[in-house]
């Protein structure tokens, strides 16, 4: 038996006036999903504890069959083991967002305009974060470039109950009111001023400015945790598999499950993303061996924290038509296989953040009785068959018939 995930980030939605009070899910033509969902079981999964932030680190451990309540360390140290970076046992990693915030003086009365300013490229983000790092990487703290605006800072011993606010979390707010707070938080919020000081003017960003697109003025600490600790995926699950992902959260995770990560080029996670290349990936690999495959498409997620419905939907049909259609056609030559489909958390586009609402899920293939009521794939659907997991990891023993 061959096993794939597909998850959409962000994909679950609420109703929209502009949807003709669909979601996105339920407006988008998805053929694929729809038809996995008339012939498998469809359902409710509950992926973020009680307790912990609706977050993409939290729900996809939970997903990938790792219980938070025991493994969870925090956000940026997954990405630090993609990104290649050592942790000491003491040290404190740090998502460092390059953002776009507005040109008054007093940094506490800036607006949040752009979390990730303009989806700023790689190449450009990397020249500043260097910057960053000639400037204020000092002593203790060292500052690392990542994928478009994630990128990482490490302290050295540094505070662990510092109160710090993900800069999606305030799209067009006032940041005065979630500035950092706790332990360390001085620091942290000099750190803050003194890179707007130090990005301001730079040459990158006026030539971005000069272009229309949106300067990434000033790095945005959160999301700071120590170094992971995960059981290997295979000595809990008893396979061996691959992880495909454009971010470095989630292939930090797949280093850490011990799972291969494959990257796809042209995969940004982004609506400008390499669709087709991620289900080419995954057919391959499941191909050549592998036993599981966790595909993971960022795009959902992105358009709900910009509130773009138009972008939303299209992300949604691309994984219907470019992902799971690819992969549906790859599969039928294969003996047997077993597909979950699913979002890690809502991403509404009326709020720009996430939620902890179960999300639904769709288990097809092999020995996979059909639910009744599940003819297409919707938050609505999944919900009138009844069924409601309580956790990520009892999906995944699910899904793998284990213990059913």
């Amino acid at each position: 038996m061959k096993y794939i995930v597909v998850l959409g980030d962000g994909m679950a939605d609420y109703p929209r006036p502009e949807l003709d009070n669909q979601t996105p899910l339920q407006y988008a033509k998805t053929p694929h999903m729809d038809s996995l969902a008339a012939r498998g079981e469809t359902g409710l999964v509950k992926t973020v504890p009680d307790g912990f932030a609706p977050g993409s680190d939290v729900a996809n451990l939970s997903v990938m069959g790792y219980a938070p309540e025991k493994y969870y360390t925090g956000r940026s140290p997954l990405e630090a083991v993609s990104m290649g970076v050592e942790l000491d046992d003491d040290d404190m990693a740090f998502r460092c967002n390059l953002v776009t915030l507005s040109d008054e003086p007093d940094y506490a009365i800036k607006q949040m305009l752009d979390y990730s300013a303009g989806e700023i490229t790689s190449e450009e983000a990397r020249e500043l974060i260097e910057t960053v790092q000639l400037k204020l990487g000092v002593g203790d703290k060292r500052f690392y470039p990542g994928i478009s605006y994630r990128h990482l800072m490490v302290w050295r011993q540094g505070p662990e109950k510092a109160v710090l606010t993900p800069p999606h979390d305030i799209s067009g707010r006032v940041v005065k009111d979630y500035l950092p707070d706790g332990a360390g938080a001085d620091t942290l919020l000099e750190i803050m001023k003194q890179s707007y000081a130090v990005l301001k003017e730079h040459p990158v960003n006026r030539s971005r400015v000069d272009r229309g697109l949106n300067p990434a003025n000033s790095v945005w600490l959160w999301g700071q945790g120590k170094r992971p600790q995960l059981p290997l995926f295979k000595d809990l699950y008893h396979l061996e598999g691959a992880v495909i992902s454009a971010v470095d959260l989630i292939m930090g995770i797949g280093i850490c499950a011990g799972l291969q990560v494959i990257k796809v080029p042209g995969a940004t996670g982004n609506i400008h993303t390499n669709f087709k290349g991620k289900a080419e990936a995954a057919l391959a690999a499941l191909h050549d061996g592998a036993d599981f495959v966790y595909v993971h498409i960022e795009a959902p997620d992105e358009a709900g924290h910009q509130g773009d419905t138009e972008i939303k939907v299209k992300a949604i049909e691309q994984i219907d038509s470019q992902v799971l259609g690819l992969l549906l056609g790859g599969l039928t030559d294969l003996p047997a296989y077993r597909v979950m489909l699913l979002p890690d958390h809502p991403t509404p586009l009326s709020l720009r953040t996430h939620t902890a609402e179960p999300v639904p899920y769709v288990l097809a293939g092999g020995g996979v009785a059909s639910a009744e009521h599940s003819q297409i794939y919707s938050e609505s659907s999944a919900a009138a068959t009844g069924i409601i997991l309580p956790d990520g990891p009892s999906l995944m023993r699910r899904f793998l018939g284990i213990g059913c």
